[in-house]
């Protein structure tokens, strides 16, 4: 037998027959999320315990096959599936999917990796507490995934990103050996704090296979409100009074711009978009949310004391507050339609960027007219996160543009074009969706040499034999 074929004996031995696949249709683990590129495994390996992906690790290591770890396969950046050489095994997770302890007193849960994160949100609000990661993959979308590309989503202006609610970490290294730092400790100053580096990762120098992350109590209501500001500057300046009146209540504010919430009435007629119809349609909108630990009459005072003061400073023109959940799931549902709306528009170029939230007016005007200058016609599908400085920032073709040739010739040009400006308002090219493949060359050009050097030195030190997702986030 040659060595694949040994390997895949030894890997049906560890996990079982069923559990090894090497025929049939393999396109949910072999196709990214976005359907950019489809590459060919040499088999897709399904452990059930962290025992098994040891294993699946060491026999791997000592025949030279690199892995490719995967949770939910919803990544933007192509950064979990196998190249097409069909000599890589693909490392699925979801089967590593229970929750293992809910810690009431500790406010901590224990997960594996595997586990769905709408899952994990449902079963700590049936004990009375909030998992607070949110995201419109969150019903696919794995626990050991978010934490790989520390993933962000609509509550980090209060909770922070997913390396803020991680307290510990259990990971297989790439010499297949098994780290348990499961502590759930708040404060531990024992040296390096190891769970950092492989949070954000993207199983490049390690597997993640179970995390102890925090949890709240459940607020007592949660209202959101809906608001035609006139301009960016405008949002910011909500932003900072809703900062002013909510304080600690705000978990959530979005703004969308008019092309992209229209994008949303085009496609999803059904939906109510408010302020979009009429001759004075406003510029941006913003969603925002205020969660309670009072009572509803109290979250309903701050938020008609919000609005009044940014009435009275002109930062917003009109705005609607949710009168029950249904509405105010309708509001939300508006934001999280416009990549779906966006997507039924066509391919798109997509950027996922970071900016102070105070230089973003500048950054936006500065490059909405350096496109326009250079890509007469492009569309631009501007919106996100403004409460934590994270736009995603898309570009569609121009109308009547052939949208596959017009991605295949402007992609590099718009991307160099966009992220040059990122890199003078002191940005980042990815907020919250990681490197993968297709952020890897333009890393290079857009991270100062000493960072690289170190990442390189971190990668070299705890997978040497670059076993563990090569060809992601770094070039070695």
């Amino acid at each position: 037998m040659n060595t694949h074929t040994t390997l895949l004996v030894t890997l049906r031995g560890i996990v079982g027959d069923a559990h090894v696949l090497t025929e049939g249709d393999l396109t949910a683990y072999e196709q990214d999320w976005r359907k950019r590129e489809r590459g060919k495994a040499l088999a897709v390996v399904r452990p059930s315990t962290t025992a098994e992906v040891a294993a699946v690790v060491k026999a791997c290591a000592a025949t030279g096959v690199s892995i490719v770890p995967q949770g939910g396969n919803t990544g933007m950046v192509v950064g979990s599936i196998p190249d097409a050489s069909g000599q890589q095994v693909v490392l699925s997770l979801q089967r590593l999917a229970q929750i293992r302890q809910l810690d009431a007193a500790n406010l901590t849960v224990t997960v594996e990796s595997g586990c769905i994160l709408q899952t994990l949100q449902e079963a700590c609000e049936k004990e009375g507490f909030l998992f607070p990661l949110s995201l419109a993959a969150e019903g696919s979308c794995t626990i050991g995934g978010n934490l790989s590309t520390n993933a962000g989503g609509t509550q980090v202006v209060r909770y922070g990103n997913t390396r803020e609610l991680c307290l510990g970490l259990e990971v297989v290294t790439a010499q297949g050996e098994i780290w348990n730092g499961l502590t759930g400790l708040r404060k531990d100053n024992t040296g390096y704090d190891l769970r950092h580096l492989f949070i954000g990762a993207e199983g490049t120098l390690g597997i993640i296979t179970a995390a102890t992350l925090r949890i709240y109590p459940l607020p007592a209501t949660q209202l959101t409100a809906f608001a035609a500001v006139p301009s960016l500057e405008a949002a910011v300046a909500l932003l900072g009074l809703a900062h002013k009146h909510l304080n600690a209540g705000l978990t959530g504010f979005e703004v969308m711009g008019a092309f992209a919430l229209g994008l949303v009435r085009k496609h999803f007629p059904q939906q109510n978009v408010p302020f979009q119809t009429g001759p004075d349609v406003p510029p941006y909108c913003v969603v925002l949310e205020n969660s309670d630990h009072e009572s509803e009459s109290h979250a309903r005072g701050q938020f008609e004391r919000l609005l009044e003061a940014a009435l009275e400073q002109g930062c917003v023109l009109d705005a609607v507050v949710a009168e029950n959940l249904a509405q105010a799931r309708a509001l939300w549902h508006i934001r999280e339609s416009i990549p779906l709306a966006q997507a039924q528009e066509g391919l798109n170029i997509k950027h996922d960027i970071s900016i102070a939230v105070s230089r973003i007016p500048a950054f936006v005007q500065e490059t909405d007219a350096l496109l326009e200058q250079h890509f007469r016609g492009a569309r631009l599908v501007n919106y996100g996160h403004l409460g934590d400085g994270n736009l995603h920032y898309n570009v569609q073709a121009p109308v009547g543009t052939d949208a596959e040739a017009f991605l295949r010739d402007q992609e590099g040009p718009i991307n160099a074009l966009v992220y040059d400006v990122v890199d003078r308002y002191n940005g980042s090219i990815s907020a919250e969706h990681g490197i993968g493949s297709l952020k890897r060359d333009k890393l290079e050009h857009h991270k100062s040499p000493v960072a690289l050097n170190a990442m390189r030195a971190i990668k070299l030190a705890l997978d040497p034999h670059n076993l563990l997702n090569p060809g992601r986030v770094l070039k070695l």
